[in-house]
């Protein structure tokens, strides 16, 4: 898998992860880069803006890097040792890997312990979601599950209690005890939470609108709920 930026090549350095190579700008002036590729004996390619601008959609500033394609977790490694400030996000078919960089971004800074995604149908870890996760990607435990309402249940049988949102919830999401196990779900951009998602949710709250847009983006609502669970658990 391509991955590039400055950010996520330093995460990846620091963390000692596979890299395979690396592809430079020609130019590239940032020398600690190019001594701490070298130090780990990562084979480097030194390539004009023109050629890297062909390997990277995106703002790569002058270092691109091929790595394994990414290794999810399983959801066995998210349940165990499970306590009542356990809390997991699960995203039901995102399709933004803008959002799904800024909502890992978000759980490794809250210590969410881990996020569930489908494997069909949904964004999975690509090279735009490591870019805009910041290097957090390295630091956060992702399963791909094959079925979500089959996880929701394993979830239950390991006493989490599933969160869903929505805008059309009379419930504020502040009104809620978050003192246990929790797993939050994240609808669709464009169409929430699919319908057997929602039924499977023991409860159901939503993001006050004061203003007059309904809505907001995923990774904006996920960021709110997070904190905002976390700030109940401390009251």
């Amino acid at each position: 898998m391509i991955v590039y930026g400055k950010n996520v090549v330093k995460e990846l350095l620091e963390n000692k992860q596979k890299i395979e190579k690396a592809y430079i700008y020609e130019n590239f002036n940032d020398q600690n880069f190019i001594l701490a590729l070298q130090k780990q004996n990562i084979r480097i390619e030194y390539k004009s803006k023109r050629d890297l601008d062909k390997l990277a959609d995106g703002n790569h500033q002058g270092i691109i890097v091929l790595i394994p394609d990414y290794q999810f977790s399983q959801l066995e490694d998210l349940l165990e040792n499970t306590t009542a400030n356990d809390l997991i996000v699960l995203l039901d078919h995102l399709e933004d890997p803008h959002n799904l960089g800024a909502i890992i971004r978000t759980c490794e800074a809250a210590g969410v312990k881990g996020i569930i995604l489908p494997k069909d149908r949904s964004v999975l870890v690509n090279s735009t979601v490591m870019k805009v996760s910041a290097g957090a990607l390295s630091n956060v435990k992702i399963c791909a599950v094959t079925n979500l309402n089959n996880t929701i249940k394993k979830l239950k049988e390991n006493n989490f209690w599933i969160v869903g949102t929505t805008m059309d919830s009379d419930s504020s999401y502040m009104g809620f005890d978050y003192n246990m196990p929790t797993c939050l779900v994240i609808g669709n951009e464009g169409f929430g939470m699919s319908r057997l998602v929602s039924e499977a949710c023991d409860y159901i709250v939503s993001i006050p609108m004061n203003g007059k847009i309904n809505s907001l983006n995923a990774s904006v609502a996920a960021g709110i709920m997070i904190y905002g669970i976390l700030e109940k658990r401390r009251k």
